[in-house]
């Protein structure tokens, strides 16, 4: 509900402006000590990052929810927007989007590590495990772009809003495509924004898809094996139907307005 978000919210704010705040039995402050907000700063951001990697990756619609607050938190508190996205980034490279090439000298844990696998005692995620965090960050980052808090004080330009999912989206198809992660991210990334984008730039955005649809997904196909089929399939049928359509639905899960009234 969104007075539950409102809530959340509050909290958080509280603690960002220096008030105590309460849970449970205990009571924090950022005044108890002189790095006590640089701290905070960062686990905020943190916190919110590793909800897109767990939380939205098994349940895509938690997205909004937590976009939502994110974007408010960034607005009023552009430390912590700019930790979201360096954390994000850092976890995430694709969310630049960046693919990091391996270099001479370079340990295969440290690459993988670069490419955003979670690597234990020598132990590397599966491929499931991996492309579904990913997943979960790149639908977090699009929706965070297209959200602004309602109840900002001032309620200027959102601090990270849709002209920076258009140029994520036209940096995106200027790189060499990765087998797996790039179908994977181009496929949440426009199925949570893609809408969005659409009503924001119009004849421009369907150019884009077109680019897309004629030249970038080809070039998935030909370094993709016959055991990655699956996010390709899901990406090439998502534009083929749009492009049909000359539309894009809204994602499932989206806060209408009436939402902010429960």
């Amino acid at each position: 509900a969104g007075s539950k978000l409102r809530e959340v919210f509050d909290k958080i704010s509280n603690l960002l402006s220096g008030k105590t705040v309460y849970c449970g039995n205990q009571s924090a402050s950022v005044s108890q000590h002189p790095q006590a907000l640089d701290f905070v700063c960062y686990k905020v951001a943190e916190k919110f990052v590793h909800q897109g990697e767990e939380e939205v990756a098994a349940h895509h619609e938690a997205a909004f929810p937590i976009a939502v607050v994110a974007s408010g938190i960034w607005e009023a508190y552009p430390r912590v927007g700019d930790l979201i996205l360096a954390t994000l980034h850092r976890k995430c490279p694709y969310s630049v989007p960046f693919y990091p090439a391996f270099k001479e000298g370079t340990s295969m844990e440290n690459y993988q590590r670069m490419l955003g696998y979670q690597v234990e005692n020598s132990t590397v995620d599966t491929q499931d495990h991996f492309l579904k965090r990913m997943s979960g960050m790149i639908r977090l980052y699009a929706a965070i772009i297209q959200f602004q808090w309602p109840y900002g004080d001032k309620q200027g330009p959102h601090p990270h809003g849709l002209k920076y999912g258009w140029r994520w989206l036209a940096q995106a198809l200027n790189v060499e495509p990765m087998a797996d992660v790039t179908a994977t991210v181009l496929f949440d990334f426009l199925e949570v924004c893609g809408n969005a984008l659409m009503m924001q730039y119009q004849d421009q955005f369907w150019k884009m898809m077109v680019l897309l649809q004629d030249y970038y997904i080809p070039r998935i196909e030909e370094i993709t094996s016959s055991t990655q089929k699956g996010s390709l399939t899901r990406l090439k049928q998502f534009v083929k139907t749009c492009m049909e359509q000359k539309t894009i639905p809204l994602p499932r899960g989206t806060l209408p307005p009436s939402f902010w009234n429960s």
